[in-house]
């Protein structure tokens, strides 16, 4: 198995669960530049990350492979034991991927979907709030919860590579306290400190 990533991207989340997993696997960065290169877009034609090879199988999408490492490691429990513990871990997993990190690649790169310079930082400006208000509803539902969904998840390293990319934009969420205590329990974890030292991170 392994998996290409550019660091503290969002495979970021994966590696944290193949950690998690405790198997071994390889792990190999790659540029923005590499992306774009037809070696690359031969495993994914869309130019991004990440990519998990299994095998004959090269499987893309954060959600999917995420969904991927649950299914095939179920002593794990990262999705649940009944069909409504399921529905939540993808319910989170959906708003991480779907809602917030959606959202953040208009903070990220507002010139991929406008040339204005003022359109640039109106989109990144709103979409900044967005995040924030987002952020707030990850925040509330963490309230007398370790985990988002109410026991680990694969939605929970997604959420805390997000958090990571806040506190790199500086975003004000530093009053939403239950996930500043998550961000605290997450980085006491043996498997995100393994993969954050494999990152260079």
């Amino acid at each position: 198995m392994k998996l290409y990533y550019l660091p503290g991207a969002c495979p970021l989340a994966t590696q944290i669960v193949l950690e998690w997993i405790g198997k071994p696997y390889e792990s190999q960065a790659v540029t923005r530049t590499e992306i774009k290169e037809p070696a690359y877009l031969a495993l994914n034609p869309i130019g991004s990350v990440p990519v998990l090879v299994d095998g004959d199988m090269t499987l893309t999408q954060s959600a999917a492979i995420l969904e991927y490492l649950a299914e095939i490691n179920p002593n794990l429990n990262l999705l649940g034991d009944t069909p409504k513990q399921r529905a939540e871990a993808r319910r989170w997993l959906g708003f991480c991927n779907s809602d917030l990190h959606r959202t953040f690649s208009l903070v990220f790169g507002p010139a991929a979907f406008t040339s204005n310079s003022d359109f640039q930082k109106e989109l990144a400006l709103k979409a900044t709030e967005r995040v924030v208000t987002l952020l707030g509803v990850a925040d509330k539902q963490l309230a007398g919860k370790q985990w988002l969904s109410g026991s680990r998840s694969i939605a929970d390293p997604y959420l805390y590579t997000i958090l990571r990319w806040a506190k790199a934009k500086n975003l004000d969420i530093a009053g939403m306290a239950n996930l500043q205590a998550f961000v605290k329990h997450m980085e006491a974890d043996a498997g995100v400190k393994s993969a954050l030292k494999a990152q260079g991170l």
